[in-house]
């Protein structure tokens, strides 16, 4: 079963393009950007979640992460 999102495909496709834009425009490396959505991950997860849901978060993040991945 499909997950369903609250937010529009549309939305967050521009949301992904306003943000390579920004990378490419710092012509960042695929390891810097890595680390820099990275940390703006880490920091919404603590401005934003309560310490006790933390850990459970970044782990289903984490998973999520590593269903994404293509294996080809």
């Amino acid at each position: 079963m499909p997950i369903t999102s609250k937010y529009s495909t549309k939305k967050v496709e521009q949301i992904i393009d306003d943000v390579f834009d920004v990378l490419d425009k710092h012509k960042t490396s695929p390891e810097l950007a890595l680390m820099v959505v990275g940390d703006i991950a880490t920091n919404i997860i603590n401005a934003n979640v309560p310490v006790a849901q933390r850990a459970v978060l970044a782990q289903k993040f984490a998973k999520a992460l590593q269903a994404s991945i293509k294996k080809d």
